[in-house]
């Protein structure tokens, strides 16, 4: 509960510029500035902020890669727009504190950079697909895209909508269960636990396996690595978890595999897994370099900033509640009626 708190107004805050980045900077944009002779590293820096998932960046990703956009473009988008975005650094620093907020971005743009050079270099020339006409509504895996309002009102409107609508039910399921892992830790799991087993990069490649199967946010990701965090793995570790957690589930993989090819699967697997681990093996060695220390958060706060707090969990308690019943409702009806 306390970690829910902690984390309710840097989520709320995220959510809502996650909502703005979603109406001011369109999908269209995003696919004529990353077609044709598109940049690696631009590639990894548009899509680092974006609010988009694990699986709604897919038809973005194919959006751009029949636009024009080179393999190395299209996969240097694909590593940076899951593993990181502005509703997750909110939750990091509020979860984690500064240094894992500001170690998270960077270790995901370089990561999807090494993976559009791994990509540019060792894999297959290919043209891309032409793309077909597109119609005004489309659907991907995780949400309705409707028409673009027009009007400035209309526009934060909809923002409203995306960040506490589609995009809170996008990421809210694995982001209770993370909270539920994290709190399951505190309360049973001894500190140090893991320590007992697995250090250095055998605990990271451990990290690794768990997490390639697993289809979860970057945003959910993060209280699941807290959860980790507090059973005794480095900060390090942790952060290979939500390197590799967000970047590899099947769905991607299998739109890597189709778009790409299976070459450019394989250097799209080998970036993410070498980057992260390098990424985490320089963390670990700059918090034991100069003494840095994890700025977990626990719920201390002045009675002010608890009432503060307090009240956003609440909103953020409302607006799940509401998208769950929106959720199940429909499901419930339609078993009602069988």
């Amino acid at each position: 509960m306390l970690l829910f708190t902690e984390s309710a107004p840097f989520l709320l805050l995220g959510m809502l510029i996650a909502g703005m980045i979603n109406q001011w900077i369109p999908r269209t944009w995003v696919e004529k500035t990353l077609g044709g002779k598109s940049s690696i590293v631009n590639a990894a820096l548009i899509g680092a902020p974006l609010p988009l998932c694990s699986c709604s960046v897919i038809p973005v990703a194919m959006g751009i890669r029949r636009s024009g956009a080179s393999k190395a473009s299209t996969a240097s988008f694909l590593v940076a727009t899951p593993e990181t975005g502005v509703d997750s650094i909110g939750i990091t620093y509020a979860l984690m504190g500064p240094i894992m907020a500001m170690a998270r971005p960077i270790a995901a743009i370089t990561s999807a950079i090494v993976a559009g050079l791994l990509v540019l270099w060792f894999g297959k020339p290919g043209k891309a697909t032409e793309q077909e006409p597109q119609a005004k509504t489309t659907t991907n895996c995780c949400h309705k895209a409707k028409v673009a309002p027009s009007s400035i009102s209309e526009k934060i409107q909809a923002a409203f909508v995306f960040g506490y609508g589609q995009l809170l039910r996008d990421f809210m399921l694995w982001f209770l269960i993370g909270i539920f892992f994290a709190a399951l830790v505190t309360t049973i799991v001894p500190v140090g636990f893991l320590n007992q087993y697995a250090q250095g990069i055998l605990a990271m490649l451990v990290v690794v396996l768990i997490s390639i199967p697993m289809y979860v946010c970057a945003t959910a990701s993060t209280p699941i690595a807290v959860g980790l965090l507090l059973s005794g793995i480095t900060p390090g570790a942790a952060l290979v978890f939500m390197l590799t957690g967000p970047a590899t589930n099947i769905a991607t993989l299998m739109v890597i595999k189709n778009e790409l090819g299976k070459r450019e699967l394989g250097l799209y697997l080998v970036a993410i897994v070498s980057s992260a681990l390098i990424s985490g093996l320089i963390l670990d060695a700059l918090f034991e370099q100069f003494d840095w220390q994890l700025q977990l958060s626990h719920g201390e706060h002045s009675e002010m900033v608890g009432v503060f707090y307090q009240a956003c969990a609440l909103v953020l308690a409302g607006l799940i509640a509401y998208q769950l019943q929106k959720m199940l409702l429909p499901k419930f009806a339609n078993f009602k009626s069988v």
